[in-house]
């Protein structure tokens, strides 16, 4: 029997925010790890938007980590995957980085 990859990695949920503008990815990076010594994986953020993500039981810790280090953001939704949240924030697909 083959295993998938989430039975190896485990489930991750990501988070979709509004933040300040000014922050970029390093930026909100920088912010969050002020607050805690390794910070979620910030995903992508730019103008406005910002996806996190986490594993299913960290959602509520992790949606407060962002709210102390950027007071004025906004979560928005959690998803399983990456692709919904940018289906339901066509501004979280334009902005989304370039595949390496």
């Amino acid at each position: 029997m083959r295993m998938t990859v989430r039975e190896k990695r485990g489930r991750r949920r990501y988070i979709a925010f509004t933040v300040s503008r000014e922050h970029t990815k390093d930026s909100l990076i920088r912010a969050l790890r002020a607050r805690t010594g390794v910070p979620p994986y910030v995903v992508q953020c730019a103008e406005g938007w910002a996806i996190v993500r986490c594993a299913p039981d960290e959602t509520e810790v992790t949606i407060s980590l962002v709210n102390d280090a950027d007071p004025p953001s906004a979560s928005l939704r959690t998803s399983g995957t990456l692709a919904s949240l940018r289906d339901a924030y066509p501004e979280l697909k334009r902005l989304r980085p370039p595949k390496k």
